[in-house]
């Protein structure tokens, strides 16, 4: 009987994407973030080794919530201190703080721990259609 593939941290190659967020849902553009930052687009998937690739993910500003999230969603932060407790509509944070918004929705999407602190260090989020990372060449991703 044959073993299974096993990837190597030394034979791996990552690719760099763009992903424009413009008008797409929050949660769907989150999940396929996730899944390429894992590397499970790639048919040397292993669960315990970080095989995934660069995510670059454009327009966050312009990025949609269905439904009454808007108004109904509510994200928390705490300072640590008494009272410190901040609440922030989805609104709010789309139109102020739209790059933690989706770093937040992705994050959550990835494995708890070391192997996802890993991985969530190759998202790069900007609001606007700009970014730094011409010279590694990505490759744009179409969301369907």
């Amino acid at each position: 009987m044959k073993d299974s593939y096993m990837q190597k941290t030394e034979t791996l190659v990552r690719d760099w994407y763009v992903i424009d967020a413009e008008g797409q849902n929050l949660g769907r553009v989150a999940s396929k973030v996730a899944g390429i930052l894992r590397g499970k687009n790639k048919p040397t998937f292993t669960p315990h080794i970080d095989c995934g690739d660069n995510v670059i993910i454009i327009n966050a500003k312009t990025v949609n919530l269905t439904g009454n999230k808007l108004d109904n969603k509510i994200y928390y932060n705490h300072s640590g201190y008494t009272g410190g407790l901040r609440e922030r509509t989805a609104r709010v944070m789309r139109d102020h703080y739209s790059v933690e918004m989706l770093e937040r929705a992705v994050k959550g999407m990835l494995p708890k721990g070391r192997l996802g602190r890993q991985m969530y260090k190759k998202l790069f989020v900007y609001e606007g259609s700009e970014h730094p990372h011409l010279a590694q060449k990505p490759i744009e991703l179409k969301m369907n």
